[in-house]
């Protein structure tokens, strides 16, 4: 382009002018060409045609995309071709499937007669797509059971949840295609909507359908009721006396402490409890670790009220004389 544009301001204004006069000329030929040879029949070409599925929509829903082209070959004018390529005031050739769940495609050879009456005044010379994809489901209601999220951090350090999370109503009413329904497994599950809670929790909650499948499904119900009660935990700590069992006159400890400090957490209407037990830390010599000859403390009696219990120090190395 920059060389022709150096030769036209070098070039004498005549010979600019009669080089001008050759590109028309050129350029006339080329669309006379073109405009002739549409006008002329017998061309074959592959097209895109447009297509749309149609089906009862109060009784089914897709959960795939649809196909809109089905790739056909046909022979007709130039003209005609011209627009079936560019789908130029082309309508869509409607495909009507009955209780289309109960299968996932069609052959093209089931719609080639209608087809082919409905592309004239071009003529269907082969279908390329010998199938026709999709997938519609039927749509059902069916009962899901209401389920919490407690995952995260939704309860605060050193607290839990006392007794049965209550939801009311326990199950909802969901609305979709059967595959979509199947995913979700017969439940569903809701966030709280808070972090860290560390008291007496009630609260109407709305029920969200997951983002990935709100398109296709649908609830009756709009919220439910979660209550719970939420305990806290108290640290505690507790000096105990040592007892030892079953040891040998020649065994004996490389450090004899009367006493070991024990560490827990408890629930804090159990402390009553708790006062009421006569705990120690026993030393089983039974229970040795015989590899590296030492022996690890235990509770007795054993009581589920304490969790997280450990001992300071909480083995102790055997010596033998």
């Amino acid at each position: 382009m920059t060389r022709l544009k150096k030769f036209f301001k070098s070039a004498s204004p005549r010979t600019a002018a009669n080089m001008k006069v050759v590109a028309l000329c050129f350029l006339a030929a080329s669309t006379f060409w073109f405009l002739n040879a549409l006008n002329k029949d017998n061309y074959n070409t592959v097209v895109d045609y447009p297509i749309e599925i149609i089906f009862d929509s109060e009784e089914f829903m897709a959960v795939e995309k649809l196909p809109t082209k089905v790739k056909i070959e046909i022979n007709g004018n130039g003209w005609d071709l011209l627009r079936k390529y560019f789908n130029v005031n082309e309508s869509p050739f409607l495909i009507e499937i009955n209780n289309p769940a109960t299968k996932n495609h069609i052959l093209s050879s089931e719609i080639r007669r209608s087809l082919a009456e409905n592309i004239s005044p071009t003529t269907l010379v082969s279908m390329v797509s010998d199938t026709i994809k999709f997938k519609i489901d039927k749509i059902v209601t069916r009962k899901v059971k209401v389920e919490p999220d407690t995952s995260g951090n939704i309860i605060a350090k050193n607290h839990r949840i006392l007794g049965e999370i209550e939801i009311n109503p326990t199950t909802l009413n969901i609305k979709g295609p059967t595959s979509v329904l199947e995913k979700l497994e017969g439940s569903l599950k809701i966030k709280l909507g808070e972090d860290k809670i560390n008291k007496n929790f009630e609260k109407s909650i709305p029920v969200a359908i997951p983002s990935e499948w709100e398109d296709f499904l649908s609830l009756e119900e709009e919220s439910v009721q979660v209550k719970f009660n939420i305990v806290q935990l108290l640290e505690g700590n507790k000096r105990l006396k040592i007892n030892k069992i079953n040891f040998p006159e020649n065994v004996s400890l490389v450090q004899e402490p009367n006493n070991v400090m024990m560490y827990y957490l408890i629930e804090e209407p159990k402390v009553e409890q708790l006062k009421q037990m006569d705990l120690e830390a026993i030393l089983n010599y039974y229970n040795r670790d015989k590899e590296d000859s030492t022996i690890s403390i235990t509770l007795s009696p054993r009581t589920s009220i304490l969790e997280n219990v450990r001992f300071e120090p909480s083995t102790f190395r055997l010596k033998y004389e």
